[in-house]
């Protein structure tokens, strides 16, 4: 079996980014004992953000999806990064937070969501199944419709 993160997105027909650098100050991801919090990662095409506006006003409930996709793309950048490219150094996905820039009257959250949770099963398999939470806000960082972030439970 293939340990390679970018292999396995790869045999999906998608292209894991580079891993993005952070715009403040914070860091891409920390290790506690077992436990990986990799921090938010938005939507980017070749490095720029993407699919900006807010789902319920000039959105669509299937572009929201693909934003929560690139975006769960760039988790899996950073998560290759702090594993140097080795899934057998993954145990689990504890956790994934979904954050969905939505109009007052918007209820689709977990069809938004999806377009990140599939990406994560069907790159991880049985280690891509998670605990979600997806929650509505008014605004995200540079405008963009989603972000997500993420606890992965790793080997001793």
């Amino acid at each position: 079996m293939n340990h390679s993160l970018k292999h396995r997105v790869q045999q999906l027909g998608l292209e894991l980014p580079e891993p993005s650098q952070p715009a403040a100050s914070y860091v891409n991801h920390v290790r506690s004992q077992n436990l990986l919090f990799i921090s938010g990662q938005i939507p980017l095409l070749q490095g720029q953000p993407a699919l900006l506006g807010r789902l319920g006003e000039n959105l669509s409930p299937e572009q929201g999806a693909q934003a929560a996709e690139l975006a769960a793309l760039g988790l899996l950048a950073q998560l290759s990064a702090a594993l140097d490219d080795d899934l057998s150094r993954l145990r689990s996905i504890s956790r994934l937070g979904v954050f969905i820039a939505a109009s007052g009257d918007f209820q689709g959250h977990s069809g938004v969501a999806n377009g990140a949770s599939n990406l994560l099963v069907n790159a991880l398999g049985d280690k891509g199944r998670h605990a979600r939470t997806a929650v509505g806000v008014a605004s995200l960082p540079a405008g963009v419709a989603v972000e997500v972030d993420g606890i992965f439970e790793l080997q001793p």
